[in-house]
């Protein structure tokens, strides 16, 4: 997919419902017990609180990705990646690299670093944020589920 295709933009209300339902269907999540109710509520806190959403659309796929980071959220300091998410049928495409770029780029005129956590189990997870330039810093054991450690990863922006 050529990356040119990608557009990028802000998230608006009316990509909640359409972000939602496609992310209860992926594994990762659905280990975490999430339901389309509360992404839809945690997009709409975050919307609120002036979090960094941006959504990914291609032509024929309208809010097929999205990228949150949290202002502060990383020790009052740093930006965290909150979440960022491809529809699976579009995974290995530059969405999710074109993403993480666009939001990074946001990040670093308010901050120095990017934080963001990732589960030991998801190894693809962990090459892709490698090869973006990400460094493995440490982990959380138990943090969400009392079965998965969370691997915190950060990169230097500026």
């Amino acid at each position: 997919m050529p990356m040119n295709a990608i557009n990028l933009r802000r998230l608006t209300p009316d990509d909640i419902p359409l972000l939602a339902d496609w992310m209860v269907t992926v594994p990762l999540w659905q280990r975490y017990n999430l339901r389309a109710d509360q992404a839809a509520a945690q997009f709409e806190t975050a919307l609120r609180r002036g979090d960094i959403l941006q959504v990914a659309d291609l032509p024929e796929a309208p809010a097929c990705g999205f990228a949150w980071g949290m202002i502060g959220g990383a020790f009052g300091r740093s930006v965290y990646l909150r979440l960022i998410g491809v529809r699976p049928d579009l995974a290995g495409h530059g969405v999710g690299a074109a993403l993480l770029d666009n939001l990074e780029q946001i990040a670093a005129g308010v901050s120095s670093d990017l934080f963001l956590l990732v589960s030991d189990f998801n190894s693809d997870a962990q090459r892709f944020y490698r090869r973006q330039g990400y460094e493995h810093i440490g982990s959380i054991p138990a943090y969400v589920l009392p079965d998965v450690n969370e691997l915190i990863f950060w990169k230097r922006l500026r």
